[in-house]
Formats: C-alpha cells, sequence, structure tokens
C-alpha cells in the first residue's frame, strides 16, 4: 500500500495537481486476442491523474434533477457491483438515455425495479430524519465515498440504515443526495419530474457536504 501511494503522489507531482481526480487500473497484462485470460502477463497498473467535473458548481448550491431511465442495473449475479471494473457499458447506455432528454445523471433500477445506484453515483435518501441507501445487492456499487458518507454521517449523529428502496420512497423523501468519487457530494432536488422535499437543498445534504470537503482538505497523504 505504501508503494501505490508513494506513486499516486509522485503522479500528481508530475502532473502538477493538487486538487483532481486519481483513478487506479490494474490489468492482468498483455495477452493475445480472445477471451480467455490465460497467458496474459505481468499485470500493469496504470494511475491516471487529471482534473474532473461532472457538475458545475451551481448544481451543488441549488441542487441536481435526474431522471430514471429504462436500462436496467445488469444483475448482481451476472456482474458482482462490488467488483469496480471498466465495464461501463451498463452506465453509458443508462447516461445516453438521460442526456438525450436533457438530464445530467440517470436514475438505474434494477431487475426487481428497486433503486440500485445513479450511473456514476450512488444514491441516499432522509425519510423522518433517517439516512437510507441502498443495500449492495440492489446492484450498487460498494463506492469509497458511499462508505466514508455513512461514517461521517453517523458520527454527527445520523441513523443510516441499508434498505432496498423504490422510485417511491426516492418521491416522498424529504432529502435525496448522491456520493461519488469525482461528484462527492451533491444534493439532489428533483427525480422524474417531481421536487423532493421542498425542491431545495436539504439540511442534511448541506451537512454532509461540508462535512465531507472539510474532511478531504484534512486526511490522506500529504503530497
Amino acid at each position: 500500500l505504501d508503494e501505490f501511494a508513494n506513486a499516486v503522489c509522485e503522479t500528481c507531482r508530475l502532473n502538477d495537481l493538487s486538487n483532481g481526480y486519481v483513478r487506479l487500473v490494474v490489468t492482468r497484462g498483455p495477452g493475445h486476442l480472445g477471451l480467455t485470460p490465460d497467458g496474459c502477463g505481468p499485470p500493469n497498473v496504470i494511475i491516471i491523474a487529471d482534473d474532473i467535473q461532472l457538475y458545475p458548481e451551481e448544481l451543488y448550491e441549488n441542487g441536481l434533477k435526474i431522471i430514471s431511465v429504462p436500462t436496467r442495473r445488469i444483475n448482481a449475479a451476472a456482474l458482482p457491483p462490488a467488483v469496480k471494473s471498466l465495464n461501463y457499458l451498463n452506465n453509458i447506455l443508462a447516461k445516453i438515455e438521460a442526456k438525450k432528454v436533457g438530464f445530467l445523471e440517470a436514475l438505474m433500477l434494477n431487475d426487481k425495479g428497486e433503486i440500485a445506484e445513479c450511473t456514476g453515483d450512488n444514491v441516499f435518501i432522509v425519510s423522518k430524519g433517517t439516512i437510507f441507501t441502498p443495500p449492495l445487492d440492489a446492484g450498487s456499487l460498494r463506492g469509497i465515498t458511499r462508505g466514508a458518507v455513512m461514517d461521517l454521517a453517523e458520527e454527527i449523529g445520523y441513523e443510516v440504515r441499508e434498505q432496498a428502496l423504490t422510485r417511491y420512497d426516492l418521491w416522498t423523501a424529504e432529502e435525496c443526495f448522491l456520493t461519488g468519487t469525482a461528484a462527492e457530494v451533491i444534493p439532489c432536488v428533483e427525480v422524474d419530474h417531481r421536487a423532493i422535499g421542498d425542491g431545495n437543498p436539504g439540511k442534511v445534504s448541506k451537512s454532509l457536504i461540508s462535512k465531507f470537503r472539510e474532511k478531504v482538505r484534512i486526511d490522506g497523504t500529504k503530497l
């Protein structure tokens, strides 16, 4: 882990990057054409360090509007969501559907009609003061930011539950927010043309945005 951390820091320094996005890609290494990985190697590690901004800054103040799309999240038995891979076709198709109707992000359901995640973010709602997020077996990624925000929420006194959620739960929630490595924490104020709560970012979302930004400025390895 120390070797990885040093390599990431060096990549950031070489790219003159102090506030940006880092992606680590581990491959099996070069191999022959075909589907079998036999004969590949040695493994390679690729470190990508660059600027990224998924959403305009004003959406962190005013909130994001999203829409549910026909493309369903791949069944967890077919492609485990715990595996963070570069196989983004499922997410890309959903993103295209959202963009075609004027939305920056899409809400993806699983084959049961439950909420899985957005194309690049985990989904959270606030209902009666409790924070809910879909469980991993609903098709959601075990996001690093997801876990960090769950810990932060509990630290400041909120109850957090992993529970199967439907669009009705989202439509009737007091608040909604999304989390992701690039998105960090962003409030969501409208889903499927329905306002969430009073249609403005709520106090829980605002609190977590503030706490998360404070945490990322303090924690981590200094360059």
